[in-house]
């Protein structure tokens, strides 16, 4: 049996502002929870969270939304509700090589296992803070103090039918900060075009091979010229040379210094030339 879920509780998967409209309320149907999903992963919050969230769509209603939420982020890129949708509803095929990316990784199949969440209530903020200046942890703290950004940023997947692919997507959101802070790149357009570029040719999400491609257009002549010398070749080389970055289980290296991090995920630090 469906059920409605009030159009205005679900502004940002069903209606987009500037007038342009992905579909209207009736189509914003949420499936109820069968007694079958109920009992499977009982013991993992991630499952109710998945009941909780989940939006039942068609193919078709996926399609417009895929195309709505793709149009408005082109127009707004500050809009992270479009891109959100926009990257549940085109990228189930990149979300599946992900998710068997990750069954090939012992440590990709813990995370897999454990369904691991990053947000204030999940991760010892206060801790991390007391913890040597070149470890993870610290440095993760500086980002998002520097940054002015919070882990509890990242809204839960909404359109991913298939449990084990929205987890998947839930984790590359909740580490996209992390990649940042291993990356050491800012959150300024450089910063986030060149993480982009990393996450695009590891995850083959469409939602990040576009920013990639797109992101330089709003660049600054100035910066252009930054971004061509230095940080697109970094960004290719790292992509292509790194560990996969959705097989890092980041909890349980909050304590270890990042030059080793860096030296065993065969990450070059950036060095602009």
């Amino acid at each position: 049996m469906l059920k409605l879920i009030n159009g205005r509780n679900w502004y940002a998967a069903c209606t987009f502002r500037r007038g342009i409209v992905i579909s209207s309320e009736k189509f914003c149907l949420k499936a109820e929870a069968s007694s079958e999903e109920d009992s499977s992963g009982a013991d993992n919050p991630y499952f109710a969270d998945f009941q909780k969230f989940h939006i039942e769509a068609s193919p078709a209603q996926k399609l417009v939304l895929s195309i709505g939420s793709a149009i408005t982020t082109l127009l707004n890129p500050g809009r992270p509700d479009a891109l959100g949708v926009f990257g549940e509803t085109s990228g189930h095929s990149a979300l599946q090589k992900m998710h068997e990316k990750m069954m090939a990784s012992s440590d990709g199949q813990l995370i897999l296992t454990d369904k691991p969440r990053i947000n204030s209530s999940t991760v010892d903020l206060n801790w991390l803070k007391k913890l040597p200046p070149n470890t993870l942890g610290r440095t993760y703290i500086k980002f998002l103090e520097e940054n002015n950004v919070t882990p509890d940023s990242r809204t839960p997947v909404q359109f991913v039918d298939d449990i084990e692919l929205a987890f998947v997507m839930q984790r590359y959101r909740e580490i996209h900060d992390l990649v940042h802070t291993v990356l050491g790149m800012p959150t300024n357009m450089l910063g986030e075009v060149a993480v982009k570029w990393v996450e695009g040719i590891q995850t083959g999400l469409p939602m990040c091979v576009s920013g990639a491609i797109f992101g330089p257009l709003r660049l600054k002549p100035k910066q252009r010229q930054r971004y061509l010398n230095s940080y697109l070749p970094w960004a290719l080389s790292t992509a292509a040379n790194a560990e996969f970055v959705l097989n890092i289980y980041f909890e349980k290296r909050w304590e270890q210094p990042m030059g080793e991090l860096l030296k065993e995920l065969k990450i070059e630090p950036f060095v602009e030339t």
